[in-house]
């Protein structure tokens, strides 16, 4: 897979580090302790399921209206759009996602979450904030009592956004559907943060180019002929059929794709047969697909389907009982804009010094994001940074051979909420600063 590290561009290195602005670090850690420690508590305790943020989001409009941002709710469904004018100069926005997960909470801790809810096609989970989206709109909230306080520092529209369905790839496609930009204004630059359990908690990651991959969703449904267990030779078995499928896949990640392209297909579920003795005459195949560019992409999934059919074909299935490939939610990968990301470094770098950077950090993951549909089509210079979530002592005792570090979506992920929280905060005013400097 393509190297994915964190670009120190020469300008950071010139000059010695800086100190942090006292002054809005001070103002943080008072708002943190005043009022947003017990707003991450009740975010953290009550999670809600994609698209079914009714009470978070009607929470996150309260908060942004008592501020005296001009607040819309149900935008997509439950979606959030919170506008502050302050004169003359770009719009500017910021995202939060709002949507919990259907994972038990096994953190340990004393907030830990015990709600549990029916999803939409009625199944019920356990619910967490598995992925840190609770960190994330504290965040934004800390920056909407900032920059709403700070008037004369900046000049523009800020536009903040509290996102449903993140975790189900559909919440910022409903909400460009309800008509977003048209409503409230095309913005000029958007901006977003994610909080990661293998980055050290007060450090910044900004990358140049992916912050996240693309991910496609594939759908294979391998057609057999059934038979009796002892009497192979008279049907198609397609649970056979299916594992040679899922093994050929490979293939294509070692022998197609060049090795440099990131890409990966996974095979998450695998479902066939009925009882012992029988041979099915069908299996279902689940598959994730990721990519970081058009090109990747396109090859994986067209090499899906020719695998998938010419197996079957190998087998002997007849041509009208050949795999049927259904290709289904996607989102593209999450490309930084480069020159926007390095603005936006060079500024954290004057702002708090090159040490907030955690040096050399590399993603080894292919996790994925739909923020690019507010920011591809049409296309808004956008950058998505990274927010550190544990403890410097635990990340060393991992490398020393310690306790793993739960991941994101871990039932036992829990975030180191009050540093993740304020540096989030303050990260994201310096750059609201930045780009909104007043003439």
């Amino acid at each position: 897979m393509s190297v994915r590290h964190l670009p120190l561009i020469a300008a950071l290195f010139a000059t010695p580090a800086l100190a942090a602005d006292p002054a809005l670090s001070q103002t943080i850690q008072q708002n943190y302790q005043s009022k947003l420690a017990g707003l991450f508590d009740h975010f953290h305790r009550n999670p809600e399921l994609s698209f079914m943020e009714v009470n978070t989001a009607a929470r996150l409009a309260k908060e942004l209206r008592e501020l005296g941002y001009t607040v819309s709710e149900h935008v997509g469904g439950t979606g959030v759009v919170a506008i502050l004018k302050n004169g003359p100069g770009p719009t500017v926005m910021m995202r939060a996602d709002m949507d919990g997960l259907p994972v038990e909470e096994k953190s340990g801790l004393p907030n830990a979450s015990t709600v549990k809810m029916k999803d939409r096609e009625g199944n019920l989970f356990p619910v967490m904030h598995a992925c840190g989206h609770d960190v994330h709109m504290t965040s934004l909230i800390g920056t909407a009592q900032i920059m709403a306080a700070t008037r004369s520092k900046w000049s523009g529209t800020l536009m903040l956004i509290g996102q449903p369905a993140e975790e189900r790839v559909g919440g910022a496609e409903a909400m460009m559907k309800d008509h977003v930009w048209e409503r409230f204004g095309k913005p000029d630059y958007a901006l977003a943060l994610h909080v990661l359990s293998d980055i050290e908690a007060g450090k910044l990651v900004v990358v140049d180019d992916a912050a996240w991959s693309g991910s496609d969703f594939v759908d294979i449904t391998v057609h057999g002929i059934g038979a009796h267990g002892a009497f192979p030779h008279m049907g198609k078995d397609p649970i056979v059929i299916g594992s040679e499928i899922v093994l050929a896949l490979q293939t294509i990640i070692s022998r197609e794709k060049a090795p440099r392209e990131a890409g990966v297909i996974t095979v998450g579920s695998f479902h066939g047969g009925t009882k012992n003795n029988i041979i099915g005459d069908r299996a279902e195949l689940q598959l994730t697909v990721r990519s970081e560019s058009a090109e990747t992409r396109k090859l994986m999934l067209d090499a899906i389907k020719r695998v998938a059919v010419n197996t079957a074909r190998a087998a002997g299935v007849p041509e009208d009982k050949l795999p049927e490939v259904k290709y289904g939610p996607s989102t593209p990968p999450t490309l930084n804009d480069a020159a926007l990301a390095q603005r936006v470094r060079t500024a954290f770098a004057k702002h708090f010094g090159n040490g907030i950077f955690m040096d050399g950090y590399k993603r080894l993951h292919m996790g994925a994001e739909d923020f690019p549909y507010f920011t591809q089509e049409p296309y808004i210079p956008s950058v998505y940074f990274a927010v550190g979530g544990t403890p410097k002592a635990a990340l060393d005792a991992q490398k020393k051979g310690g306790a793993p570090v739960p991941s994101n979506h871990s039932p036992l992920f829990k975030a180191e909420a009050e540093t993740a929280i304020r540096t989030g905060v303050e990260a994201t005013v310096t750059a609201l600063y930045d780009l909104m400097k007043k003439k």
